[in-house]
């Protein structure tokens, strides 16, 4: 016990006395944590990125104006209107997302269009390749905008009134087409009482609003000074109050027959709390330095058997089992306190939480020290040389830290894939401490990650073991 307790005093003394290794090991996953989580949004206190798009305008027609007129007070949207080439190249460089085109004779064709009168106009949108996601909610905008002026124009404005006349009178004109669509004609005729009666109710609401404005200024204009800017206050009063006259009927179209209430799930007060995207980050920069410190763990073992220390210390009075089993407690131990103060830092500075268990947290920073150490004596088991392990390991590493989503959230992959990376111990590690974290999980979302990752460290550790003791039979 006295030897095992002094190798693993050397190691962690050997690795504290190297300080650039411990540095970077240290500094470089809250840099990189630091990064990542402020691109993935950081504590969501910032404003929402509108998405950048062009606005080419060949059409005059009152849709088309109204149209681009949604679009540009579209909050989600940032509208830059530009002719069709500057457009277009913009987009080829990546300087905007899309570029939407509403091409000449769109507003007729559209209101057309909605009665059935008319082929529908195709709207050319030109987009980022890289920006897929983008385009669909641009698409998504566009739609409820078209939707919502072209039916608004066509039940209440003079170009709907005009074109239902025109199909009313065609369809009169050809006596098989109206008896063979009964239902049509009657719809059109329904459609221009409903335009009709709009269109009195506004242009009364309207004559009343002037002849109330008339009245008033006659009386104004009979007074002294003093009494004039009386009654123009009252007057002004009378003006700002909803029951002195009616309101002329506004414009109305066909819109989202809701509106969606979002509500992210996350831990604590649904209302106060926010997702903190640090907290993702820092799992996977912890989870990726502390690997390449294993690598290093295992590295420092085939040098050390290239020099022939490793079997100096065996020729003394320590076991093979006694000196595998200090060099992967010694590991353990320093992963495990690098997680602790990573960790610590994200709490200070980033306001990462541990919303969830803290004993469930420490148990998954536990377990994933124990498979990074386990992970370190198997590169020193199958390696031939430093050089050549290094490589490979690093290879390997990096995989399954891209495969467990710390770059990438895993459910971008397609679905075998995400099937595919239950088998990586990187996987179970991330899951475990989003869980402990921003999802303020309780302890029994972490028994899973801790067993799985307990399991790769039985799994890893037994396969070094069998390898150092046939290489040290084959002596």
């Amino acid at each position: 016990m006295t030897a095992l307790i002094a190798l693993i005093r050397k190691d962690l003394i050997l690795f504290l006395s190297d300080r650039r290794t411990m540095l970077l090991t240290l500094v470089m996953p809250i840099v990189l944590g630091a990064f990542f989580g402020f691109v993935s949004g950081g504590n969501s206190d910032k404003e929402t990125a509108k998405i950048p798009i062009a606005l080419v305008m060949q059409d005059n027609h009152p849709i088309s104006q109204k149209i681009a007129q949604g679009l540009i007070t579209e909050p989600n949207l940032q509208v830059t209107e530009l002719a069709l080439e500057p457009a277009q190249d913009l987009v080829r460089k990546g300087k905007l997302n899309v570029a939407i085109v509403i091409p000449a004779g769109f507003g007729q064709s559209a209101g057309a269009a909605l009665f059935g009168a008319g082929k529908k106009p195709e709207l050319p949108i030109f987009y980022d390749p890289s920006q897929a996601a983008v385009l669909a909610m641009v698409k998504g905008m566009l739609t409820q905008q078209v939707m919502q002026h072209v039916s608004a124009e066509m039940f209440g404005g003079a170009s709907g009134l005009s074109l239902v006349d025109k199909s009313i009178t065609e369809l009169d004109a050809d006596p098989e087409r109206a008896a063979g669509q009964p239902e049509l004609r009657e719809f059109l005729g329904s459609v221009k009482k409903f335009q009709s009666k709009t269109r009195s109710a506004a242009t009364t609401a309207t004559t009343a609003t002037t002849a109330t404005t008339d009245v008033n200024t006659d009386k104004s204009s009979d007074k002294n000074t003093s009494t004039v800017a009386t009654a123009s206050a009252a007057s002004d009063s009378a003006a700002l109050s909803p029951n002195t006259v009616d309101k002329p009927a506004t414009e109305a179209g066909l819109s989202m027959p809701f509106t969606t209430k979002d509500q992210a799930m996350v831990a604590g007060d649904p209302v106060v709390a926010h997702y903190n995207g640090y907290a993702h980050s820092f799992a996977g920069m912890t989870v990726q330095f502390i690997l390449f410190m294993a690598i290093d763990a295992g590295i420092s073992v085939l040098a050390a058997r290239r020099l022939g220390l490793w079997n100096r210390l065996l020729a003394a009075p320590v076991g093979l089992n006694t000196l595998l089993a200090a060099r992967a407690f010694s590991c353990a131990l320093i992963a495990f306190a690098l997680t602790g103060v990573i960790f610590a830092v994200a709490g200070v500075v980033f306001k990462v939480q541990i919303a969830g268990s803290y004993i469930g947290f420490v148990g998954v920073a536990l377990s994933f020290s124990l498979m990074t150490a386990s992970f370190g004596l198997l590169i020193a088991a199958f390696g031939k040389t430093p050089e050549a392990a290094r490589g490979i390991a690093v290879f390997a590493t990096l995989i399954m830290v891209m495969l467990g989503g710390a770059w990438i959230p895993s459910f971008l992959f397609p679905q075998w894939l995400q099937n595919l990376t239950l088998i990586v111990p990187t996987r179970w590690a991330l899951d475990g401490f989003d869980a402990m974290t921003w999802r303020g999980l309780g302890l029994q979302a972490a028994v899973l990650p801790i067993v799985v990752q307990l399991g790769f460290m039985v799994l890893f550790s037994s396969l070094a073991l069998w390898q150092f003791r046939r290489q040290q039979n084959s002596i």
